[in-house]
């Protein structure tokens, strides 16, 4: 039994979902449970639909039109019967998109964002089953919500392991038992026990595709992406980039918690628990071996490098300059957990305490506004946090052109670093 996961990147078009096609097709005799994406950037433009409609903007059909006229292109490229079941499948999810904005928001904006912004995963996994099967590929189309299990922290759901397992177990399994060799389900969403649509994060279908390979078990997952498997450094920001065969569960949970966008942080502790290998390969060159994440410890000799754009420096200080101690510290991890925040590096000196986060313009607001009930707050937003693994002097000297550096961590395998880029700044 194996696990694919493709991504939105995979399926952004027509060529896209011909080509999963092709690559479904060269395992026609495995058992695969097939994690699919949202298409394209469909996440980004129902985000602005959630905005839309929880601030009572006017404009909520204006955002929606663009998603409908988008998926239906696709949908024309793609069954030339324009009688076939799925057109009327896909209006269906767009009539409960659009009730679902009808009207004022009942609940919090995360609430609202999970029960629209969920819709896209439906969509494209209608589509892409549907084209499967019209090609001869027959597969079952399911509703992961059938099965993965969370509580109701809205966009950061936790897994509720042991129903979800239950789940599994006792409809999933029996499915592959039967006639099922391949089945289509969504990446990114679970439900609460009240039945409420949750998401467990952005970019959070590989995760989906480790919790069915952990509670299956599978023999091993698969991640299709645009790259050929996990590099060394983003390609958008390094030419020289090299291609890392193996790699371990330890540095690859490191490489995803520093932001490493080829793997979703909180994929790798299900599959190392169960010794799951997970590959990392190329939907454009599928034949390539790509790279493996496994218990066999390979210890990264080169430097690996990780940008994590829109970061937000916030320094907090006692406002009778005293000095930053235990109990204030509780209180500041206590205002990040309450605001939902993840601090991505942290500094201390005598009198105070520097973050930095993820911009949020929603969550930083309110965080915020906790820390300055107690404390003196300053804050920087527009910076990015560079991260080296296996780093050297010439190595830091290569990332921190052009930039100043706001913020620097040391340890003896990685570096930090918090850095202003000068040359935007001096840009027409």
């Amino acid at each position: 039994m194996k696990v694919f996961k493709f991504g939105g990147a995979s399926v952004k078009d027509a060529a896209g979902v011909r080509n999963v096609a092709k690559i479904l097709g060269m395992y026609k005799d495995e058992n695969i449970l097939t994690v699919v994406s949202a298409m394209g950037k469909t996440t980004n433009m129902l985000e602005k639909v959630a905005e839309a409609f929880y601030h009572n903007n006017a404009g909520v059909a204006e955002q929606i039109e663009p998603i409908r006229s988008y998926h239906l292109t696709i949908m024309n490229e793609l069954f030339s019967n324009k009688n076939h079941p799925v057109f009327d499948t896909i209006n269906n999810v767009f009539a409960e998109l659009e009730w679902a904005t009808d009207g004022e928001p009942t609940k919090s904006y995360d609430f609202e964002y999970d029960q629209i912004v969920s819709i896209g995963e439906v969509i494209a996994t209608r589509i892409v089953s549907a084209y499967l099967n019209e090609t001869g590929l027959k597969n079952s189309w399911l509703d992961a919500r059938d099965y993965i299990s969370t509580d109701d922290t809205w966009r950061n759901a936790a897994i509720n392991w042991e129903a979800t397992e239950n789940n599994v177990q006792q409809k999933l399994v029996p499915l592959f038992a039967g006639k099922t060799k391949l089945a289509i389900t969504q990446g990114f969403i679970g439900v609460t026990s009240e039945n409420y649509t949750t998401t467990i994060g952005r970019e959070g279908s590989d995760f989906t595709a480790a919790i069915f390979a952990h509670t299956l078990p599978a023999t091993d997952v698969t991640i299709w992406k645009d790259v050929p498997g996990v590099l060394n450094a983003d390609p958008k920001w390094f030419d020289d980039t090299v291609l890392l065969d193996k790699i371990s569960y330890r540095d690859a949970i490191e490489l995803a918690w520093f932001g490493t966008s080829v793997i979703h942080p909180k994929t790798i502790q299900p599959l190392q628990n169960k010794n799951i290998p997970l590959y990392v390969k190329s939907f454009i060159e599928p034949d390539k071996t790509g790279t493996v994440v496994s218990n066999e410890e390979n210890p990264l000799q080169i430097p690996s490098f990780i940008y994590r754009m829109n970061q937000v420096l916030i320094s907090i200080m006692s406002k009778d300059f005293s000095f930053i101690v235990e109990k204030n510290l509780m209180e500041i991890f206590k205002s990040f957990s309450e605001a939902g925040i993840k601090i991505n590096i942290m500094q201390n000196t005598a009198i105070s305490f520097s973050v930095s986060v993820d911009d949020d313009k929603y969550k930083i607001p309110v965080l915020i506004a906790l820390l300055q009930k107690d404390f003196k707050v300053v804050y920087n937003s527009g910076l990015e946090l560079i991260t080296v693994r296996n780093y050297n002097q010439q190595t830091i000297e290569r990332v921190t052109i052009n930039t100043e550096v706001l913020l620097e961590l040391k340890s003896r395998k990685t570096v930090q670093l918090l850095v202003k880029n000068l040359e935007q700044l001096t840009s027409p």
